[in-house]
């Protein structure tokens, strides 16, 4: 078979481009913590054959106030020590705000000294897109222009401003933060829109989520979803999980406990019948030349191809065990053989 006959390659065009990037984004900030976590991160890349969840190292919430440069310097220690031990590890950062008199510190104690082992770095309680656009230049000063983006947005002001945001070249990816843009309504939306039930149910709170999940798909950028802070109730996790996925049009969410990855990955994670239906689909395609198909009584052509090989990438991207006759398609580490992402 000829690399032309690749999904990757014959299924173009579809707008929907974004990156391809684990289902779960885990933060830390307390030292033990951020260990412990990069640990459970390379054990489960052992265990499932790739990476199902990055570890965002948190300089903003982490760090003691007072002690922001002690912590900058800890995490640089940190990224360098076990990226030198797992040189494939997935760690990024959450910098402080641009405002914030730490900023400049986390950029150069960090980023300047550890960026090339960094995926990327996260921006919080971005307002514009010239913000985000000064950042991207603070970043190629202490580093280099390869260095993704990952934006938080935190206010209704900087809702607005979702889709130029999303537009940048640099933003791999925007975040909704719940708890900040709740409280910048100065008590016009209740304490309950921050729960794991009332954040779905908030009008501003679902126009919100609804706006930067738009924004993100509109250019090719990866919507993630905000927090549950009730981690130990893993039913709830998991419903806001599968409400954030299935209904909201998020790809990825964060964690803030490591026993919210799991239920995270799994929930995110296409069903077993959506993987078969899938290489199914695209196992006649192939045989007819990616020209139309009947499959079950449905007309399939190139429009829907493209969807059920996002399926299949999808369960490769969670650790799922692929049908055998469509591994051929997948590279050792789970991504697409053609990818470069």
């Amino acid at each position: 078979m000829t690399t032309t006959s690749h999904p990757q390659d014959i299924l173009l065009g579809a707008q929907a481009a974004a990156p391809v990037l684990p289902v779960c984004d885990h933060f830390s900030g307390q030292p033990e913590r951020m260990r412990k976590s990069l640990q459970l991160q390379a054990q489960m890349t052992a265990e499932l054959g790739r990476c199902v969840f990055d570890v965002t190292l948190d300089c903003e919430d982490g760090a003691t106030v007072g002690q922001e440069v002690a912590h900058a310097n800890a995490v640089a220690a940190l990224v360098r020590e076990h990226a030198a031990a797992h040189p494939d590890a997935r760690i990024a950062v959450r910098v402080h705000a641009l405002d914030h008199p730490a900023f400049v510190d986390d950029v150069a104690r960090i980023v300047g000294q550890v960026g090339d082992k960094l995926t990327h770095v996260m921006l919080p309680k971005a307002e514009t897109v010239d913000q985000v656009d000064w950042v991207a230049r603070a970043l190629d000063r202490a580093y280099g222009p390869r260095l993704p983006l990952h934006v938080l947005i935190e206010s209704p002001a900087a809702v607005q401003q979702a889709f130029a945001i999303a537009a940048h070249p640099r933003v791999q990816s925007i975040s909704f933060g719940l708890m900040d843009f709740v409280s910048a309504h100065g008590g016009a939306i209740p304490a309950s829109a921050m729960g794991v039930q009332g954040q779905f149910e908030h009008p501003l709170v679902l126009r919100a989520k609804l706006e930067i999940a738009a924004a993100c798909h509109a250019h090719g950028k990866v919507p993630s979803h905000c927090v549950v802070t009730e981690f130990k109730d893993t039913a709830a996790l998991t419903q806001a999980a599968r409400q954030a996925s299935q209904r909201l049009g998020y790809t990825r969410m964060w964690s803030i406990h490591p026993a919210q990855i799991r239920p995270i990955v799994a929930t995110f994670a296409p069903a077993a019948d959506a993987v078969a239906t899938a290489a199914a689909i695209l196992l006649a395609a192939e045989s007819a030349h990616w020209g139309p198909i009947s499959h079950e009584g449905v007309l399939h052509d190139r429009a829907s191809y493209r969807y059920y090989w996002q399926v299949l990438q999808r369960a490769a991207q969670t650790g799922l065990t692929l049908p055998d006759n469509v591994r051929r398609w997948f590279a050792e580490d789970g991504q697409p053989v053609a990818s470069h992402c």
